[in-house]
């Protein structure tokens, strides 16, 4: 997840309005930053690796001449976060400059391509295959605004783009596929943001561009075309009527509560992985006769899932082991055939890395699963992957969770295909279900968000949560029993419901509230047992099952209905979503900030 500004003034300099347009965008990336202005025909860039105020104050970038230009701030996705790799990104003449926030799925064939033409490339990104693309079309004589609307044709993946060119010096292009781009109106000129807050201090009069669409600016106003046959849209503006504070969260009143609501999106971001660095990780996985899966806090919770994943899928044995404990449990056995997965959103966490030394110490194979580009992981690691699911700025793991799922599952569905473990139907068949996530998400948190807040209204004064799954759902239950105690610190446990019997049963009494995850699938009679285990102890029972699981809704006293289809091996995914906002609407109940937990900091990076 990127950042994009850009504005066509009237009169005046842009280069200081893209810098305080970035500044409200820095939560969507922070690791590089750049501008493009066009000042008398003549296009300028200027970009570098690190923070916006030191790049820009390091390269005097708010005192860039010219009246219209763009600026993008980035999260990196493809390419370290170097200069080189830095946004915008210009053709072989550097006539152009592109920025862009997305992930182009077919890069590596279409810049393959255009080195065959004889296309130089400077960066490591899939976005500079889109500057390249336009001039190749330029050099059939057409338009600008033509060249980028069948350069976009060619495109896939999410992307949301923003275009200058010195041939067309009064004007931005721009489009979005699946990536926000909104674009905003004043007396002074035209912009275009990744978000509202960037424009708010200058306009509150606004359009949404859709998928599929394709906008040209200029300092008069807009005009806006669908990409695929070029057909004017006609929309109107709207007026937004949030504060500033209020416009960086999109309306949400805490940036974790946005970030539960964004799952959709980077989950789909987290489907768009390069097919070659999927398939190099489950090359390696395959070679390994030890495979641990390392991480700590909820990325561990990824970890268990994960492994019940590739047991399942795979039938390989896979041990999920807390950073911290790895050493002293496993360090002893790790050698030259043994396979170190580690799953760190910030790729950063100071015990993983410890685990990942002593790994290679021990000679090893270290593979990442990640958030951040440039990040330690990602540099120690023989291969990695990174997520997809851009900045998380709440403290509290949500969308990095899910993200992480949906990689792992991506890497046990290969590894299964590749040892011969699924059919071709089997795996075609889990594919589509893996696919359909996003939108059972999408409407899980439709369906669910006002009844989750009238389960919080009837159980906020309760002092202690019970949370119970089986198979996988096991973990489940732990990251949801995670954040219930980061977000509103009421005591609570969580357990494979097998394991009830064997101490926690102690503590049900009359009134406890034990909460079942309880989806489709093998593990569905025995939880059944497990529910009438808790009733007959007079426990109250909550439970997240399939709706119309009339057995299951018959045992419980309040039930969170989730879509029908769900895969079992999928499930963590979309049934830890109401349990997240159920989380957030108990500590929002208490009084507490959810973005900020006491005594939590977002990555753990000392000792």
């Amino acid at each position: 997840m990127c950042g994009i500004f850009g504005g066509v003034l009237k009169t005046g300099e842009i280069s200081p309005l893209i810098y305080d347009g970035l500044k409200r965008l820095e939560y969507r990336g922070y690791d590089s930053v750049g501008f493009a202005t066009i000042q008398d025909g003549a296009l300028q860039v200027k970009k570098d690796a690190g923070r916006i105020d030191d790049v820009v104050q390091r390269l005097k970038m708010d005192s860039m001449p010219g009246s219209m230009g763009i600026g993008h701030t980035r999260w990196a996705t493809h390419g370290a976060p170097e200069m080189v790799n830095a946004h915008p990104h210009t053709d072989c003449d550097g006539n152009l400059a592109v920025i862009h926030n997305g992930v182009i799925e077919n890069f590596m064939e279409l810049k393959e391509e255009l080195l065959n033409k004889g296309h130089n490339f400077k960066s490591r990104t899939d976005t500079e295959i889109i500057a390249h693309l336009i001039e190749e079309e330029l050099k059939g004589d057409i338009a600008l605004d033509e060249a980028v609307l069948k350069s976009l044709r060619r495109l896939e993946g999410s992307y949301a783009i923003a275009v200058v060119s010195n041939s067309d010096p009064g004007k931005i292009l721009c489009a979005r596929n699946e990536s926000p781009l909104v674009i905003g109106v004043s007396e002074k000129g035209t912009y275009c943001a990744s978000d509202v807050p960037a424009m708010l201090p200058y306009t509150n009069k606004v359009v949404y561009l859709r998928n599929g669409e394709f906008a040209t600016l200029d300092q008069d106003g807009y005009e806006i075309k669908l990409v695929s046959d070029g057909t004017v849209v006609e929309r109107g503006l709207e007026e937004v009527t949030w504060s500033l504070e209020m416009a960086e969260k999109q309306g949400y009143p805490h940036f974790m509560l946005k970030e539960i609501n964004e799952q959709p999106t980077s989950l789909r971001g987290s489907l768009r992985l390069q097919p070659q660095y999927l398939d190099l990780l489950t090359t390696l996985l395959d070679r390994g006769r030890d495979i641990f899966l390392i991480a700590a806090g909820t990325s561990y919770h990824a970890c268990i899932a994960a492994s019940y994943m590739f047991s399942r899928l795979a039938r390989i044995t896979a041990f999920p082991a807390i950073s911290s404990e790895f050493i002293e449990q496993y360090g002893s056995s790790v050698g030259v055939d043994s396979v170190i997965l580690c799953v760190s959103q910030s790729g950063e966490t100071y015990d993983t890395l410890k685990a990942i030394d002593h790994a290679r110490m021990r000679a090893g194979t270290v593979l990442g699963v990640t958030n951040s580009v440039g990040s330690t992981l990602t540099r120690v690691a023989r291969a990695y992957i990174i997520q997809q699911s851009g900045p998380e700025i709440g403290v509290a793991a949500t969308k990095t969770f899910t993200s992480q799922l949906m990689v792992l599952a991506q890497l046990a569905l290969r590894l299964a295909r590749m040892r011969g473990k699924v059919s071709q139907d089997e795996g075609d068949d889990f594919r589509e279900k893996l696919l359909q996530v996003p939108d059972v998400v999408e409407e899980t948190l439709s369906r669910h968000r006002d009844y989750v807040k009238s389960l919080v209204e009837k159980y906020s004064g309760e002092r202690l949560f019970v949370f119970l799954g089986r198979g996988i759902s096991s973990s489940t239950a732990l990251e949801a029993r995670l954040k219930l105690l980061e977000l509103s610190y009421v005591p609570s446990l969580a357990y494979p419901a097998g394991e009830s019997k064997h101490g926690p049963i102690s503590i049900i009494e009359e009134g406890v509230p034990v909460i079942f995850v309880c989806p489709r699938g093998e593990t569905r009679k025995d939880i059944v047992g497990s529910i009438m285990e808790m009733k007959a102890r007079g426990a109250v029972i909550i439970s997240v099952c399939e709706e119309g699981d009339r057995e299951i809704i018959g045992l419980s006293d309040d039930v969170i209905e989730m879509p029908k289809g769900i895969h079992e091996i999928l499930s963590p995914i979309p049934y830890v979503v109401p349990l997240q906002l159920f989380s957030y609407y108990l500590a929002v109940r208490k009084g507490l900030d959810p973005d900020k937990p006491r005594n939590l900091a977002k990555s753990v990076t000392v000792p």
